[in-house]
């Protein structure tokens, strides 16, 4: 009796290992405080800027207890095309520093200030966030503390990130700054 023997076929090289990919950042998404603008945008008048009268929460007041807070420039409901045009053009700005952060292309200074300002930003979103159910909460609808609520958590998470995203950022450059070097070195030139 004969055996045959088939030729046994070479079992498939594993492929070749592949270096892991930083994952990104998640973008920018929502400005802060969009929870909060989303709140207040329910006038019944189309052109008022300020909620019903019959709301509780007093605007003006809320203003005067939180100067500064980076809500009254970015995220407090206005139809002012002044206004609206330069929250546009801050949006875009801060837009260009992510996507020079993401490709590791930003300074050192210009990743701390954009984390810096995303770091102000989520806290000054909280702080109007807290004022409001501090001075309005027993009179707030149990949908608005919700969203409130659900505001402070969403930025506190956020503030938890900054580090994190902002080491991220800085290794990102320098693994840029070192592959731009290697380039210029083997007779490159940068773009």
């Amino acid at each position: 009796m004969e055996t045959s023997e088939r030729p046994v076929a070479a079992a498939p090289s594993a492929p070749a290992p592949v270096p892991p990919v930083p994952t990104p950042q998640a973008p920018p998404g929502p400005p802060p405080g969009e929870a909060l603008d989303k709140l207040l945008q329910r006038p019944v008048d189309e052109s008022s800027e300020q909620p019903p009268t019959d709301y509780p929460v007093n605007m003006d007041e809320l203003r005067a207890k939180t100067p500064g807070n980076l809500y009254w420039e970015l995220e407090a409901p206005t139809k002012d095309p002044e206004v609206l045009q330069k929250r546009a053009e801050t949006l875009r700005k801060w837009n260009e520093v992510f996507g020079k952060v993401q490709a590791g292309d930003a300074s050192e200074e210009e990743i701390h200030r954009y984390f810096d300002y995303r770091r102000k930003a989520s806290e000054d979103a909280i702080a109007i966030a807290q004022r409001m159910l501090t001075d309005y909460g027993d009179k707030l609808p149990d949908r608005d503390k919700g969203l409130l609520d659900l505001s402070i958590r969403m930025h506190q998470d956020r503030l938890k990130e900054v580090p994190r995203q902002t080491d991220e950022a800085l290794a990102r450059k320098q693994l840029q700054d070192k592959r731009r070097e290697e380039w210029i070195r083997n007779g490159k030139k940068v773009p």
